[in-house]
């Protein structure tokens, strides 16, 4: 087996655990925020802190011990689109919200039988790939260039003067703190046990890549899990599979799907479900949209941003994942929450 098929194999894997774990337990940024503010039920937010705690110490980790070099990344940007990532957070966060979800979620409901989620996909994908190479491109590529501000540091390592490993102790011990520090969420296994599953899976990411991807001649593009783009290219691969080689984000993708609807069926919890109205489908769609032009700009999703580029300590991540809160608040709150009518 080749390095290139072992990362394939690796990501599908990694894909299936992420389906199984998010399926089983609910995971999800924008239902842990939209419970906090309706019901003051923080269990889902605390497995996603939780998780993001567990992916910074386990990615971090593998930084220190030289194993992988996270400079090497997309999200360590030598200068920062301070106009276009908050931006883009801020529009991947309301279409999340208009949604109901983010990409990951919409490909884990997808594998439960929610037919919304398909239209939601495609509206994501195709948007995604405008931004990224279509009519959309030159729009994006202004915002980055004319509001840009070039990075002495690219990291919050180099800019505090700290090592990783020991930001990632302090911020990570932090966010598992405050996870564990409620007792509902410690009696609730579904949901710590999805947040340290769904953790794990990105330094899994960085060493399937990092390591199993190494090669002299042939590198595997650093990556984890993110699914703006790779669910992009997962349509585009569908259509254009002759000649080319499956990546390590179209084969987390496909495992995504597959993990989500072996646990729906064997939980006895696959149901068809569609739309209650034209307006509903249209709200799906504009979020499919938002997310897909959102998640490009902000170069990265609630999982991409908020897991696994959190995990490298970028400035960048930051800033996004700021985005991508307040965008989704905009959208559970009022003034700019929108009806499900």
């Amino acid at each position: 087996m080749t390095h290139t098929e072992l990362v394939v194999w690796s990501g599908l894997a990694i894909g299936v655990l992420f389906g199984s774990a998010a399926q089983l337990s609910g995971f999800c940024l924008l239902r842990g925020l939209a419970n906090t503010t309706a019901e003051g039920d923080t269990r889902k937010l605390r497995a996603f802190a939780l998780a993001m705690g567990v992916a910074l110490i386990g990615s971090q980790s593998l930084a220190a011990a030289g194993l992988v070099s996270l400079d090497a990344s997309l999200y360590a940007t030598p200068s920062l689109a301070w106009l276009a990532v908050p931006l883009g957070g801020l529009l991947f966060g309301y279409g999340m919200a208009l949604a109901n979800g983010c990409g990951a979620r919409a490909l884990v409901l997808l594998g439960s039988g929610n037919l919304r989620s398909f239209v939601v996909l495609v509206c994501l994908g195709l948007a995604a790939y405008m931004t990224l190479s279509g009519v959309l491109a030159p729009l994006r590529l202004w915002l980055e260039s004319s509001a840009s501000l070039r990075l002495t540091a690219t990291g919050l390592p180099a800019l505090l003067g700290l090592p990783g490993w020991l930001l990632a102790l302090l911020i990570g011990g932090a966010l598992l703190g405050w996870a564990f520090a409620a007792q509902e969420f410690r009696a609730s296994p579904r949901d710590w046990l999805g947040g340290l599953i769904i953790g794990a899976l990105v330094p899994a990411g960085w060493y399937a890549t990092g390591v199993l991807g190494f090669d002299d001649f042939e590198p595997v593009r650093l990556a984890s899990l993110t699914f703006v783009a790779p669910i992009g290219e997962s349509l585009q691969y569908l259509m254009l599979s002759t000649g080319t080689r499956l990546s390590f984000g179209v084969s987390v993708v496909a495992g995504v799907l597959l993990g989500a609807l072996a646990t729906a069926l064997l939980r006895r919890d696959w149901t068809l479900r569609s739309f209650d109205s034209p307006t509903h489908m249209l709200r799906s769609m504009a979020g499919g949209a938002l997310m897909g032009l959102g998640g490009v700009m902000a170069l990265g999703c609630s999982i991409g941003q908020g897991l696994s580029g959190i995990s490298t300590l970028s400035l960048t991540s930051f800033v996004a994942v700021a985005g991508i809160v307040l965008g989704a608040q905009l959208g559970i709150r009022r003034p700019l929450a929108l009806s499900n009518s």
